[in-house]
């Protein structure tokens, strides 16, 4: 693994989880504290990593970086917070059916900070038939288009591809604009607009709607997946969600994210939080998944992924950096027609 510090960061987002208490961790001496701060900006737990920390064991340095970040991250969150209370608003008028992905609603349920998790965007899933109406109710509240570029048809780009990106420049907003929850229309294919939901609290008197608990898992395990966990954030994400589950509760999890399709992903998932975070602690489920040798295979190339370097860098920072991260998507489901169907959509969607 990659060193004290990033054994340091698995502890301060272990010690944020929603089930823990509040008590702060001491920092070991001789800590690289620059190479702890370079660590928790990449993987986005910066926030969560200064409000684990006793602050006294901190370098100064550091102190004045986390503490810097940390206070940046939550004023971004509370704007998104602002703005999902606008849209969820704007959306309702319109009669536009619409759930909340990721960000806010998952650091709600994961974390007893949740203002504290890093994010810069609003993910949003709507019926593709309803695509335009929500293209028009974003425009009026001031976002643009950014991808795909205004020459493209939006309904033709959401028939090929699962989202696009909208912004606000001036007040630092963007919106992902989801239609579909996988870029291969073969994983989790049953988890759309119509899935079963829940309303989770993200600040006092707001609540906004998103993915029932078993839909919700699911969805994090292919998302994860379709990037290889690369960053610690959102393997941190998942595990916090099941921190504290009984061993049948984590088997009924787990079927139930079969049967909805997440297939390798949710092994994947489960054996990467079980290395970093300790999740499935005894649970029978853990010698199950590790008696497959695929399953074994995708979760080993997410930990290098997230933990083999003592550096990290963007994928796309180095030419092919992103090979291992195109090879696992190939094995997400079994069978060679996926695989060869993965690589035809990958080859489709390199072609602008």
């Amino acid at each position: 693994m990659a060193g004290a510090e990033f054994a340091l960061l698995l502890d301060c987002c272990r010690a944020n989880f929603a089930g823990h208490p509040d008590e702060r961790l001491v920092a070991p001496a001789g800590l690289d504290w620059p190479r702890f701060v370079r660590l928790a900006r990449f993987h986005r737990v910066d926030g969560l990593a200064w409000n684990a920390l006793a602050h006294g064991t901190v370098s100064p340095d550091a102190a004045e970086a986390l503490s810097g970040e940390a206070r940046s991250i939550a004023a971004t969150n509370l704007a998104i917070a602002r703005e999902c209370a606008g849209l969820a608003e704007a959306f309702a008028r319109a009669d536009i059916p619409l759930l909340f992905l990721k960000g806010l609603s998952v650091a709600a349920l994961a974390y007893r900070a949740p203002m504290l998790k890093a994010g810069w965007d609003i993910d949003l899933l709507v019926d593709e038939a309803a695509v335009a109406a929500a293209a028009a109710e974003l425009a009026a509240r001031g976002y643009r288009r950014t991808i795909p570029g205004p020459g493209v048809d939006l309904a033709r780009w959401h028939a090929r591809r699962k989202e696009s990106v909208w912004s606000r420049p001036e007040k630092r907003l963007h919106v992902e604009l989801h239609t579909r929850l996988a870029d291969n229309g073969r994983l989790i294919p049953a988890i759309g607009i119509d899935s079963p939901r829940r309303k989770v609290e993200i600040a006092a008197g707001l609540a906004l709607p998103t993915l029932a608990a078993d839909e919700l898992f699911a969805y994090l395990c292919v998302h994860g997946a379709s990037s290889l966990w690369f960053r610690l954030k959102w393997i941190s994400d998942l595990a916090g969600l099941i921190d504290g589950l009984s061993a049948p509760e984590l088997d009924q999890l787990y079927a139930r994210s079969q049967e909805l399709g997440a297939g390798r992903a949710a092994g994947q998932a489960l054996l990467l939080a079980d290395r970093l975070f300790g999740s499935l602690g005894d649970s029978p489920l853990k010698n199950r998944l590790m008696t497959d040798l695929m399953v074994r295979r995708l979760a080993q190339a997410a930990f290098r992924q997230v933990a083999g370097r003592a550096e990290p860098r963007e994928p796309t920072a180095t030419p092919l950096g992103t090979w291992r991260i195109h090879w696992t998507q190939l094995l997400l489901l079994p069978g060679a027609g996926f695989a060869l169907g993965e690589a035809g959509r990958q080859l489709r969607d390199a072609i602008p």
